[in-house]
């Protein structure tokens, strides 16, 4: 049973979230331009402000806070994403005939990452699988898929999007192990 005091805390922080969530997306939006990343970023920091209450029940210190905050996850997220694509840009332009220790290095990661790929897929519910492998692998059209499939094109979105964010997810934990 939940006592008043959490239905109170909750419930404030539901009024918080109501009023400042749509500011924060849109700031992130305006610096990343992507619907799915400032969503995410979002959603971050409010699972971050959930865990400490003093910050969001105060008003006065809300907007100075919550900016730093965004700024800071911006921040860290495109230092990511741009070592992200150096390191993708560097792995494409090498040459696999002399190999290094490091390139090996580079070469087993690449094939862990592929395994976690494939091992997440699947255990993914089928008929998000058969979606995604038509997009990705066969190049057909989300109109296609919904066509072919008897789904509605929301609904191939969906999945698409479902999948993405799970390959996301498991793209990170291991480039955080790898770079640890």
């Amino acid at each position: 049973m939940v006592n008043l005091n959490e239905q109170e805390t909750r419930r404030k922080f539901e009024l918080f979230f109501i009023s400042t969530y749509p500011k924060v997306k849109a700031f992130a939006w305006k610096i990343l331009k992507s619907e799915e990343d400032s969503e995410d970023l979002a959603q971050d920091i409010f699972v971050k402000l959930w865990d400490n209450p003093e910050i969001w029940n105060d008003k006065e210190t809300w907007d100075s806070y919550i900016y730093t905050m965004a700024r800071n996850q911006m921040y860290n997220f495109l230092k990511r994403k741009t070592i992200e694509l150096n390191y993708q840009e560097s792995f494409v332009q090498e040459d696999f005939s002399s190999l290094s220790e490091f390139d090996i290095h580079d070469k087993l990661y690449a094939k862990e990452l592929q395994l976690l790929i494939k091992l997440s897929l699947d255990n993914m519910p089928p008929q998000r699988r058969k979606v995604f492998i038509m997009s990705r692998q066969m190049g057909l059209s989300n109109q296609e898929i919904a066509d072919n499939l008897k789904l509605s094109i929301r609904t191939v979105e969906r999945h698409i999007y479902l999948v993405l964010q799970e390959l996301k997810k498991i793209i990170l934990i291991a480039f955080f192990f790898y770079f640890d």
